[in-house]
């Protein structure tokens, strides 16, 4: 298996498509008012750096990195069904939290979703903690919200 981690607006056909799987399969496990993903315009829009998995030259892999002034936080991390389990999604985290230390931040953060115990097991696996809300989110009853210190 060869993966090859691709920068991308967000808006490329490959990006499209795996947040299309990545919002389809969201709305079959959350209600909307807890679901906080950024759609691939507002990715753009606030300047995310994307990266698009590639798996042999196939997309089966996305996520993205919000740089602010004090810390990075993960937007949209994905991985389809069929390339699960071969640690594409690590490899991402690995290169956002890259991206983030570039701009010379040591915090990155994230929000996920207590229903999504494989995403919880892969951040803590990759040395994430859970911590309070941050930013403009607010406790709701669903939200996992976690944060690393990178190296």
């Amino acid at each position: 298996m060869t993966v090859e981690l691709r920068r991308d607006d967000g808006l490329g056909p490959d990006a499209l498509g795996l947040i299309d799987q990545s919002e389809a399969e969201l709305a079959a496990i959350y209600p909307t008012e807890v679901r906080y993903a950024f759609s691939p315009e507002q990715l753009t829009e606030a300047g995310v750096a994307f990266l698009v998995a590639y798996n042999d030259g196939i997309a089966v892999g996305c996520g993205g990195v919000a740089l602010y002034d004090d810390f990075a936080e993960l937007k949209r991390i994905f991985v389809t069904k069929a390339a699960r389990g071969a640690r594409i999604a690590g490899r991402i985290v690995e290169g956002l939290e890259d991206i983030a230390a570039e701009a010379g931040l040591v915090t990155v953060r994230l929000e996920t979703g207590d229903a999504s115990p494989e995403a919880i097991r892969l951040y803590e696996r990759v040395g994430y903690t859970r911590r309070d809300p941050f930013a403009d989110y607010e406790e709701n009853g669903s939200s996992v919200f976690m944060e690393k210190r990178l190296a």
